[in-house]
């Protein structure tokens, strides 16, 4: 499939999904839900050692979050983990320090499968609010229970809210999968509103250390 019709596929499958911000560290009310399915395409920053135009990476990720209380929140990430391989990851989330002034702070508890073995995963989120956006960091940690091996995940996220209620974030993905060396990349995107609440993601990505590739993002939010 030529990277066009991959490109509009996402478009269109994210819209029949159905899809602000990922709550992070800021709890979701009860009753409230959001969801997002992207996808990124990546090809190497080295063109000449292109063989095709096809890209080298195809990952596409299913999240959602629905608040079951003011102070319990439950959600679900399917799609590719820190290493790259597949996964399925139900979570809890609650806060830890809500607060007017100050950080605000979120932990999380997950369980599921990757690559066919079953994993938990213990994280930590961290957010401020700012004069016109928001400030975020989330970590996670996908330990292995039969292996025992575990992986690390830390995202660095800047939004800034725009006029016509577009967003500007750049976001900084950072990894350390085991055994393996770690990576940084970064990630700047622009987010257009749509219909209703759906709003639509564009962005590239580009790997700085433990990362050689280049790529492109799309995506759909909607709180629902």
């Amino acid at each position: 499939m030529s990277l066009v019709a991959r490109l509009i596929a996402c478009s269109i499958f994210t819209c029949l999904v159905a899809s602000t911000a990922q709550g992070g560290a800021w709890p979701r009310e009860q009753g409230d839900g959001f969801a997002s399915l992207s996808m990124r395409l990546g090809w190497p920053q080295d063109m000449g050692t292109w063989t095709s135009k096809d890209p080298t990476d195809d990952y596409s990720t299913l999240y959602v979050e629905y608040g079951l209380t003011d102070r319990l929140t439950f959600g679900a990430d399917i799609g590719h983990s820190v290493s790259g391989s597949g996964k399925t990851v139900l979570f809890f989330q609650w806060p830890v320090r809500q607060a007017e002034k100050g950080a605000q702070v979120s932990a999380q508890f997950g369980f599921g499968i990757i690559s066919s073995q079953r994993i938990i995963r213990p994280g930590l989120s961290v957010g401020w609010g700012l004069k016109n956006g928001w400030l975020s960091i989330d970590s996670v940690a996908e330990s292995y229970v039969d292996s025992g091996h575990t992986d690390f995940k830390l995202d660095m996220t800047w939004g800034r809210n725009l006029s016509k209620d577009r967003k500007l974030i750049l976001q900084v993905q950072t990894g350390q999968p085991d055994g393996r060396d770690p990576f940084v990349r970064v990630a700047p995107s622009l987010v257009l509103p749509l219909r209703g609440p759906m709003k639509l993601e564009t962005g590239v990505t580009w790997g700085l250390t433990g990362d050689a590739s280049m790529g492109l993002k799309i995506g759909v939010w909607t709180d629902f």
